[in-house]
């Protein structure tokens, strides 16, 4: 019995990289009677390999992680699996061109803690201003996130960006321009593509846009090409848990006055006596109030009211 990584699914066959080679494979007996979520990329797979060059896929391992998204077009939410064992979301910003977006990159890290996938943050471009690194350690340390500077012009950081991806099914996650894409060629310049073109040079179908994509690299791990990470996100959200995602809110949230404080407008929020202490950058609180609203509304309608 051979295992693989399913890379994608093309239609009814997977492709899946078994370490040395990749097949293409189909699934084989009950697995084609279960819904459409039986087999998604990044599920580790247990593979029949025949004679005559075909391969079938027979089981698929547990999964240590799942990152879903809402089936697309159900106004009564249901959790769809998109990529399956993702090990990490690096959430990628840019010390200049573009400058980094607080609101974006809070939105990445609770997204990644809401599906329970530990998240990194790498700060690129830092030979255009190494202050930028500083001002977002400052405001991240409290939460427990360390900020990774990286420059590809300046070849810093990548030793330490490749010690993080080797051997793990990693998210990448950042706005356009932040250099993604550079990054990962300077890791792999046999990739030679912006991060935009993965689907174009490894998605050879047309049934995939609904899933994610996974790319071996050559640090011996993979990268995760999502729909956007956004998509993915914040529909599923308790709005009576979003505080926890806020790791540097919970050493307050069993002091406020009321048990069920909501940490807006609460006489008594421990939470934003905190913030106007300084215990954590009081912007962090906004960022919080902003995605709460968000996910107090119906599922079916965040997406209008997220475009606002």
């Amino acid at each position: 019995m051979t295992t693989g990584v399913v890379l994608a699914r093309i239609g009814s066959t997977y492709r899946v990289h078994t370490g040395a080679v990749e097949v293409t494979a189909v699934l084989r007996g009950k697995l084609k009677h279960r819904d459409d979520d039986r087999v998604v990329a990044g599920d580790v797979v247990e593979l029949e390999l025949h004679a005559d060059g075909r391969a079938t896929i027979s089981a698929v391992r547990p999964r240590r992680s799942v990152l879903a998204r809402r089936a697309a077009g159900e106004r009564s939410p249901r959790a769809q699996p998109i990529a399956a064992n993702v090990d990490q979301v690096v959430v990628v910003a840019s010390a200049r061109s573009p400058e980094p977006s607080p609101r974006m990159l809070d939105r990445f890290l609770v997204i990644a803690a809401a599906n329970r996938i530990p998240a990194v943050l790498v700060l690129n471009k830092i030979d255009l201003d190494r202050s930028a690194r500083d001002a977002l350690q400052r405001r991240y340390g409290p939460a427990g996130y360390h900020v990774l500077g990286t420059s590809v012009t300046q070849a810093e950081g990548l030793v330490a960006l490749r010690d993080l991806l080797r051997g793990r099914e990693s998210v990448l996650a950042g706005q356009s321009g932040v250099g993604k894409s550079s990054l990962l060629n300077a890791l792999d310049p046999g990739l030679n593509l912006r991060i935009g073109e993965i689907s174009e040079k490894w998605d050879t179908g047309k049934h995939t846009t609904r899933a994610a994509l996974v790319v071996p690299v050559a640090t011996g791990g993979y990268v995760v090409d999502t729909p956007g990470l956004r998509e993915v996100g914040t529909w599923g959200i308790d709005p009576e848990r979003l505080a926890v995602y806020f790791a540097e809110f919970q050493p307050f949230l069993d002091q406020c006055r009321f048990d069920n404080c909501r940490h807006l407008a609460e006489p008594g929020c421990a939470v934003r006596q905190a913030a106007e202490r300084g215990a954590f950058d009081p912007d962090r609180l906004v960022s919080y109030q902003r995605i709460y609203e968000e996910v107090s509304v119906p599922s079916w309608s965040s997406d209008r009211r997220r475009g606002r």
